[in-house]
C-alpha cells in the first residue's frame, strides 16, 4: 500500500506535506500510542526527520523506509548539537525542497525550543506547521496516576523548568511567589538542582511534608515512580538512583496516586477509592 493510500485511509482530512515545508511536531512523553494522527501523518510523508533524544525509537519505525533520519538530541551535561546549528539544518533541508519533520519529545512549545526554531524558519522564509504533542507534565503524570488538576486539591497548576540557558537554577523564577501561590507545581529538568529547588520552595513557605512525586521515563516500559516529600525528595531520589528524564510534581495531587495508579493496578495494586480521606469528613459535615 502506498503512503498516499495510507494517508487517505486515516480518519479525517489530514494535510499534505508539501516539499520545502518544515513540520514541528511533538512525539508525546514516550509511549508510541500517544502520538497524534497529525504527527503520524508527518512521519509517513517526510523526506527528512530530525529527531530529539526523548523520541522513542519505535516511533521512527513508522516513517517511510527511504526517509533520512538525523539525530539532534540535546541532553544536559552531554555533548549535543547547538540550537543554532539545528535550526540551520532545518532551513537547509527545506531550501533543498525536502519535506522536513522536526520531531521533538513531548510538546514542541512546552520547554521544547519549538518557538525558537519556528522563528528561525520565519526569518528564513520557510513555511511551517506546528503539531502539538502531549507534554510529559500532563501525560507523564497521568501514566503515574497523578492528575495535574483535581477539584478537591487545586484550581491552578504551575509548570516550570529546573534550569535556565546556563544550566543553573533559573533566577528569573519567583520561587517565593510560586511557593505561596501555586497549589501544584510541575517541574521539568529539575533533577540536577532538586535539592536547591526544594530548599527555595520550603523557604518560600511550603511544608517539608508536602507530597512529591517523581516520574522517570514516563509512559515507557521502564517507568519509575517515587512518592516522597518536599523535605526528603532530593535524598530519596539519590538513594533510589533516579535519573533524568524525569518530571517532578509537588502538591496534594500526588496523594491521589493511591487511587489512580492504573498501571499499578494492572500488576495487582489495590486502589483506594478515597485517597484523600474525604468521605468521612463529608459525612461528618452532613451530620
Amino acid at each position: 500500500m502506498s503512503t498516499e493510500t495510507e494517508i487517505a485511509n486515516l480518519p479525517g482530512k489530514l494535510p499534505v506535506f508539501e516539499p520545502g515545508w518544515v513540520w514541528l511536531a511533538g512525539a508525546g512523553p514516550g509511549d508510541p500510542g500517544l502520538l497524534t494522527l497529525h504527527a503520524l501523518n508527518g512521519l509517513r510523508q517526510a523526506d527528512v526527520i530530525v529527531y530529539d533524544a526523548l523520541v522513542d525509537e519505535s516511533i521512527l519505525s513508522w516513517a517511510r523506509p527511504e526517509a533520512y533520519r538525523e539525530y539532534a538530541g540535546k541532553r544536559g551535561g552531554k555533548p549535543s548539537p547547538k540550537q543554532r546549528d539545528i535550526t540551520l539544518k532545518l532551513i537547509d533541508y527545506a531550501k533543498a525542497g525536502k519535506r522536513v519533520l522536526r520531531l521533538k519529545g513531548g510538546d514542541p512549545f512546552v520547554f521544547g525550543r519549538g518557538g525558537e526554531e519556528a522563528l528561525g524558519l520565519v526569518g528564513a522564509g520557510i513555511p511551517f506547521r506546528i503539531i502539538p504533542g502531549i507534554t510529559a507534565g500532563i501525560g507523564g503524570l497521568a501514566y503515574a496516576g497523578i492528575p495535574a488538576t483535581h477539584r478537591d486539591t487545586n484550581q491552578a497548576v504551575t509548570f516550570l523548568t529546573g534550569h535556565d540557558q546556563t544550566g543553573l537554577t533559573p533566577d528569573a523564577v519567583n520561587w517565593e511567589g510560586i511557593a505561596k501561590g501555586s497549589p501544584v507545581i510541575v517541574m521539568y529538568m529539575a533533577m540536577k538542582h532538586l535539592e536547591t529547588i526544594a530548599g527555595k520552595l520550603i523557604t518560600g513557605g511550603r511544608s517539608v511534608d508536602e507530597p512529591v512525586g517523581i516520574v522517570c521515563n514516563a509512559s515507557l516500559a521502564g517507568q519509575q515512580v517515587l512518592e516522597t516529600t518536599l523535605g526528603r525528595c532530593a535524598a530519596d531520589a539519590a538513594a533510589a538512583n533516579l535519573e533524568p528524564p524525569a518530571v517532578v510534581c509537588v502538591g496534594e495531587v500526588v496523594r491521589l496516586r493511591a487511587g489512580l495508579d492504573w498501571m499499578g493496578a494492572l500488576t495487582g495494586r489495590l486502589l483506594d477509592a478515597d485517597p484523600l480521606g474525604l468521605s468521612q469528613a463529608r459525612k461528618s459535615d452532613a451530620g
